[in-house]
């Protein structure tokens, strides 16, 4: 016995002819349901635990980064003391500095991966509720989450109870991670130009341009991967104001 009836068609277009070729298709059996809803709880429980496993990692990396962070700024300080700020101080400043920023470059790819990976979970997971809903209309009103596999359920999911909006962005992992790398990519840059110049003026300002210019590339990077998944991806089900 096989659980072969078919599920929501994709809304684009050419959608209309696999729509109506459905609709003649016998109604599932209970059986068939009951399968049917076994295999989809057994994927619903997989893609809950691969999410549950990425944010753990991606948290776990963060917490690494923001602690060596922390002991590197220690130790130019202990070596500030050590030195009085002059002779071999300025190269192992610079050295520290290097060795951060690369690590927060790697941990920010990482940290933009896993928010493009955990969208692809959440699409996922509504899509599966939506089969859900076709199996027992009778339970939407049961469902908090989204039960369509389209930007608006996406918002459903991540924001239940209100509207998406700046601060959600602001108060994000990804938003903590990109202030302490824009700092670090000042801190760098200006260090590198007082190398050079030995003018305070000019290593503020050098500093302060390429944070600004960091921060805006991330950001840009970040909601261009976002539009992506979105542009790349075709929903089965959609709201009603989609």
């Amino acid at each position: 016995m096989t659980a072969d009836a078919p599920g929501p068609v994709s809304s684009s277009a050419d959608a209309a002819g696999a729509s109506s070729a459905a609709a003649s298709d016998p109604p599932l059996t209970d059986a068939q349901k009951s399968l049917r809803a076994q295999m989809l709880a057994t994927e619903h429980w997989s893609l809950l635990a691969s999410r549950s496993t990425t944010q753990s990692e991606v948290l776990t990396r963060i917490a690494i980064f923001l602690t060596l962070v922390s002991a590197g700024l220690v130790t130019l300080g202990v070596l500030g003391n050590a030195t009085e700020f002059r002779g071999w101080f300025g190269i192992a400043a610079l050295g520290v500095l290097v060795l951060l920023v690369l690590l927060g470059v790697i941990t920010q790819f990482r940290v933009f991966n896993t928010a493009t990976k955990d969208l692809a979970y959440v699409l996922a997971m509504n899509r599966l509720r939506g089969a859900y809903l076709d199996l027992d209309p009778g339970i939407e009103r049961y469902f908090l989450m989204g039960t369509t596999d389209d930007e608006a359920g996406i918002g459903q999911t991540y924001y239940p109870f209100a509207a998406r909006d700046r601060t959600q962005v602001f108060a994000s992992s990804a938003m903590v991670m990109l202030v302490v790398n824009t700092a670090l990519v000042g801190l760098l840059t200006g260090a590198l130009v007082y190398a050079f110049t030995a003018s305070v003026g000019w290593s503020v300002a050098a500093g302060a341009i390429l944070a600004v210019v960091s921060f805006l590339f991330w950001m840009f990077r970040g909601y261009r991967s976002y539009l992506e998944v979105l542009r790349t991806h075709v929903p089965l089900r959609r709201s009603p104001t989609n």
